[in-house]
This record gives structure tokens, sequence and C-alpha cells, in this order.
């Protein structure tokens, strides 16, 4: 697995229609969040959201770095692991058909700066799923 891959989180997931707050430390991003530091746009999609979230599936599946580790009508986990030391950020989508959009939570695992990682990461998705 690797020295810098840290442990999985155990709370990773929606609860009650939300993903776990992003921490105080600038190495995450949340579609959900309040904070200056970690906010990010959902992503668009139009037509039926549970196709949207297949294709989006499939296309963070094709990534290089990707591993999807759930996929559900709802949601999808993937990990993305740094190809030299080996540091794993936990991302994750979430279908919110009543909103039309699909929340993205991306956090570094370990660490206290990503520099700018999970964020580049989220804007390079969108912009492949075609959600501007």
């Amino acid at each position: 697995m690797g020295w810098f891959a840290g442990k999985r989180p155990a709370d990773l997931g929606v609860h009650q229609g939300r993903f776990k707050p992003a921490p105080p430390t600038p190495n995450c991003v949340n579609s959900q969040s309040t904070e200056d530091y970690s906010k990010i746009p959902p992503l668009a999609y139009s037509g039926d959201g549970k196709v949207a979230l297949a294709r989006l599936q499939a296309l963070v599946a094709a990534l290089p770095a990707a591993r999807v580790i759930d996929f559900r009508a709802d949601y999808v986990y993937a990990e993305f692991r740094t190809k030299w030391l080996g540091f794993v950020d936990d991302v994750e989508f979430y279908l919110d058909e009543n909103a039309g959009v699909i929340h993205v939570r991306s956090a570094s695992r370990l660490g206290y700066k990503d520099f700018g990682v999970n964020r580049q990461r989220v804007t390079e998705i969108r912009l492949a799923f075609g959600s501007g």
C-alpha cells in the first residue's frame, strides 16, 4: 500500500444528504462547504442524473491514478494515488437529483497542504465531464 497511503477513513459517504465537512486544513475541497478555503462548485449535468453519474464514474475509472472503490445509483467513491510517493486522496461524488447537481469532495488523507492538487483534480474532472 505504501508508507504515505494512510488509512482509508471510516466516515466517508453521504449522511443525510451531506458529505463530512472539510477539515480546517488546506488539503480538501467540498462542494457542500461554506468555507472559502474549501468551497468548490458542484458538477452540473443535464438529462437523467443516474446516467450522468454513470458517465462520471466511467470517466473517473479511466483516469490513470484512480481506483473506483464504490459505485451506487447516487454515489461514487474513488482513491487517487500519487505516482512517486503513493499519497492517497479520497474523492467522492454524490448525485443530488433534487438540486440537479453532482456534489464532490476531494481530500488528502495525510499532510496539511496539498498545493492545490485536490482543487485542480476536480477542475480537470469537471472539464472532462463537460460541466464547464
